[in-house]
């Protein structure tokens, strides 16, 4: 064989080569990879105990005199790891409750408009392990 056509043929060979490993890079980047973050529903179960759990955290660590509520959910994941990972966007808003009464937070009304309404856009981290009835605030950032 000539050198020109052995040659061409290397190059049309690594052409090819070469497309076929970026065809399945880009094949692995549309799969899911085990273990990484998945969204999941705002008003799945798990999401709204793993909201509450960190709210409760959150109003634990709070020097405020009124408790703070969720008033909206943004965004949710999941991560599968040695039990479940809640990652969550949450807006927390301030009560008409004050803590030392301890009432049920479910029946608190958020403050109304005006000096005492205080809103706080929050990521939580909440990990969860259901066969334990367990679960613990790993992360808690509000701003």
């Amino acid at each position: 064989m000539k050198t020109g056509t052995r040659l061409l043929l290397s190059i049309a060979f690594g052409c090819v080569a070469s497309s076929n490993v970026l065809l399945q890079m880009h094949k692995l980047d549309n799969v899911d990879n085990p273990g990484s973050a998945k969204p999941v529903s705002t008003n799945d179960s798990g999401v709204k105990t793993a909201v509450k759990t960190a709210t409760y955290e959150f109003n634990n660590r709070s020097n405020d005199i009124f408790l703070f509520k969720a008033s909206a959910i943004d965004d949710a994941k999941i991560q599968v790891v040695k039990g479940i990972k809640y990652i969550l966007e949450v807006k927390i808003t301030r009560t008409v409750c004050r803590k030392k009464g301890h009432p049920d937070l479910e029946n608190c009304n958020f403050q109304p408009d005006g000096k005492l309404k205080q809103i706080f856009k929050c990521h939580f981290e909440v990990w969860a392990i259901p066969w334990l009835h367990w679960m613990k605030t790993a992360v808690l950032i509000c701003q």
